[in-house]
C-alpha cells in the first residue's frame, strides 16, 4: 500500500481508497482492522461506510461498499475521484469464481476508474481447505478485449 501511496505523489497528500468485493468477502472486517475495531461480530454493509486513517503523512479515505448483488448496480456512485480500487475476493467461496471475474472485469472497463490503482486482496486465505492461488485464477484474469 505504501508504495501506492508514493506513486502517488498526491499534492494534498489524500486518497480516495475504494473496497469492492462480493459479499461476504470481508471488506468491512479488513477495514475494522486496519481501524484497530473489534471484528468480533461484523454485519453485512448495506450501502458504504467511510473510514479516515492518517498513515505516514497521508489522509487516507477508505469507501467500504456493500457487496450484495442488489447493491452492485450502485457501485458506479462511488468510482468518481477514486485513486485506489482494493478488489477483495473470498478465498473460500469457491462456487462464486465466476461471479468474481465477471463483475472485476466491469469495474475494469469503467472510465472512471481508469486511472486508479488496482491492488486485488486475497482475504481468507489462511483458512484451511480454501482455494490456493492458482485456483483463483480465473477470477483475476479477466478477459477484457
Amino acid at each position: 500500500m505504501l508504495s501506492i501511496l508514493r506513486k502517488a505523489r498526491l499534492k494534498d497528500k489524500e486518497m480516495r481508497i475504494l473496497m469492492l468485493g462480493l459479499d461476504n468477502a470481508g471488506k468491512t472486517t479488513i477495514v475494522k482492522q486496519i481501524m484497530n475495531e473489534d471484528v468480533t461480530t461484523v454485519s453485512p454493509t448495506l450501502g458504504f461506510i467511510i473510514k479516515t486513517i492518517d498513515f505516514q503523512g497521508y489522509r487516507l479515505n477508505i469507501w467500504d461498499v456493500g457487496g450484495q448483488k442488489t447493491l452492485r448496480s450502485y457501485w458506479k456512485n462511488y468510482f468518481e475521484k477514486t485513486d485506489t480500487l482494493i478488489w477483495v475476493v473470498d478465498a473460500t467461496d469457491r462456487l462464486r469464481v465466476d461471479d468474481c471475474r465477471d463483475e472485476l472485469a466491469g469495474l475494469l472497463l469503467e472510465e472512471r476508474l481508469m486511472g486508479a490503482s488496482l491492488l486485488i486482496f486475497l482475504n481468507k486465505s489462511e483458512v484451511e481447505g480454501c482455494s490456493r492461488f492458482w485456483l483463483l485464477m480465473p477470477c483475476l484474469s479477466a478477459d477484457i478485449d
